[in-house]
């Protein structure tokens, strides 16, 4: 049997580019060769699509640096990759995308909606799910239709930011400092931020304000935090993986905690009261079910002392770095990254079958 073209889709012009460039790696590393030709096509930040040789490039950062422009075609009678080199365009067939591209412009719904007009089966959440999914503002508004507990929210608007003083005054007057401000439409952390007082919540809002013009300011919820992978979706049922545990060297999990801050650590299946580890599986797959999730999510919580669970935010796109927590809680269940990844993959025909 032929191999089928995968492309897989990394970079991206958001704030996690290279998130992505880490993810793409240990997603490529994992495909079933046998099975799958894996062409290479990496986003830079400034938006240029490239056709990448191998994942050595991306590892040493070599790729942008590519000669050869590939975009996908939206044409659903071609289903094709546009190779163009030296003036001359080379159309490749395309099977299947991995789109391993995390936040704006990848994670939103723009990316997915080429592979929706194209009719190429990808992995992942579909084009509302994305966009839901990635506006924390709109999430809310869906969570808050299912009875999941969450944190009491202010919205704050760019162009209201003009007059700072009626926009501190509505949020102290909401709840009492700390606040976390977060960029509606942001991934990975960026631009979030904890303020203590007003003169912290003015410079937390300018720097929320520099990734999106939406922003979320949040009561803070006082425990730890957890996260659930969730695969499946459409005619296969939803299925969730046990909790694993954010141990943050920073007050609190931002981006540099994330990826660069060796202290910060995940514990899986920690101990959690009573059956609180069962009601944040629960709660993680009625979210996914609510804005219509594909493929995989990872569903954020907060759980506090007494074992109350507050939910957070939901990825459509999970990272997939070596020290990512989508991937670590399925090996916790025995699915091991390469039948994660070929799940994933298999996955993906299945959108057109219905």
């Amino acid at each position: 049997m032929s191999k089928m073209n995968l492309v897989a889709l990394f970079g991206g012009q958001s704030s996690e580019h290279v998130v992505s460039c880490m993810s793409v790696q240990n997603v490529v590393a994992n495909i079933d060769t046998e099975k799958y030709n894996v062409i290479l096509v990496g986003i830079t930040e400034e938006g240029h699509w490239v056709k990448v040789n191998s994942t050595e490039e991306i590892k040493n950062d070599t790729w942008r640096e590519s000669k050869v422009s590939a975009v996908l075609s939206p044409d659903a009678k071609e289903k094709c990759l546009l190779v163009m080199e030296d003036g001359k365009v080379e159309k490749v067939p395309v099977d299947v995308v991995f789109p391993v591209l995390h936040g704006l412009y990848g994670e939103d719904g723009t990316v997915q909606g080429i592979l929706e007009l194209a009719r190429i089966p990808y992995v992942g959440c579909g084009v509302l799910a994305s966009a839901v999914s990635m506006d924390k503002m709109s999430t809310k508004v869906i969570v808050n239709s299912l009875g999941i507990r969450q944190a009491a929210f202010v919205a704050v608007f760019k162009e209201e930011m003009n007059d700072m003083d009626a926009i501190t005054a509505k949020i102290e007057g909401a709840f009492p400092y700390p606040v976390f401000v977060k960029p509606s439409n942001a991934g990975s952390s960026k631009g979030v931020s904890r303020a203590n007082n007003r003169e912290e919540l003015i410079e937390a809002l300018n720097e929320a304000a520099r990734h999106d013009r939406r922003i979320l300011v949040e009561e803070m919820i006082v425990g730890h935090e957890v996260e659930c992978a969730v695969y499946g979706g459409g005619l296969e049922e939803v299925q969730a993986s046990g909790v694993g545990e954010i141990l943050a060297a920073a007050d609190f999990y931002d981006f540099e905690a994330k990826y660069y801050n060796a202290e910060s650590k995940t514990v899986i299946d920690p101990e959690l009261p009573g059956n609180t580890a069962e009601i944040v599986r629960e709660a993680a797959i009625k979210i996914f079910k609510g804005v219509d999730g594909y493929g995989l999510s990872r569903v954020d919580f907060f759980v506090e002392a007494d074992g109350g669970v507050v939910f957070n935010e939901i990825n459509t796109l999970p990272g997939f770095t070596a020290i990512s927590m989508y991937p670590m809680l399925w090996e916790a269940r025995g699915i091991s990254k390469p039948q994660l990844v070929d799940a994933l993959i298999s996955h993906a025909f299945k959108r057109y079958e219905r």
